[in-house]
């Protein structure tokens, strides 16, 4: 039993001394992630989008589809939170994108940024494969930031088309802010 026991103890110091080398993980050189910024300055968020407003970004979003002959795009604007306030499907829309146009703007609010920086990011590498295991994101463009004096107030989001046509459409509605 002593010998059961000395030998036991044995394993548990040995366990206990080589762990210690996985205790730290050496920084990557080649991994842009193991960086540290100097700053930290995300946009601060201010008074949430109200609906007047929000039917206003999304009147804008409209006329550029009307401009550009494209009748098949949803488009959602949401608060900071990423909550929906105001909702257009246009009459073409596939069902799809009545969730996905939400997802956008949501993303967009919620993180800060549009969701093109996801999507440009995804296609970087293996270092950046962590971004498909955040909770809610969309890595798709379409999503952008509704701004008033530098304050995050709202995001608005537009799918339906291709990458390209969401983003055209969605920053036709964030510029109804300026």
């Amino acid at each position: 039993m002593r010998r059961l026991t000395v030998l036991a103890g044995a394993a548990c110091v040995g366990l206990l001394i080589t762990t210690g080398a996985f205790a730290q993980v050496q920084p990557n050189p080649d991994n842009p992630n193991d960086a540290v910024a100097d700053a930290m300055t995300p946009p601060p968020y201010g008074e949430p989008i109200n609906l007047e407003t929000a039917k206003k970004v999304a009147a804008a979003a409209i006329a550029e589809t009307s401009k550009r002959n494209w009748n098949a795009l949803c488009i959602s604007i949401v608060n900071p939170s990423g909550d929906l306030v105001y909702f257009e499907k246009q009459d073409n829309c596939q069902y799809a994108s009545i969730g996905i146009s939400q997802h956008k703007a949501r993303t967009a609010a919620r993180y800060r940024r549009p969701t093109l920086a996801f999507e440009n990011l995804m296609g970087k590498g293996p270092y950046f494969a962590y971004l498909a295991t955040l909770d809610d994101v969309i890595a798709s463009r379409g999503g952008n930031l509704l701004t008033v004096d530098g304050k995050v107030v709202g995001a608005i989001g537009v799918s339906g088309g291709s990458g390209a046509q969401d983003n055209v459409v969605s920053l036709a509605g964030q510029a109804a802010l300026k």
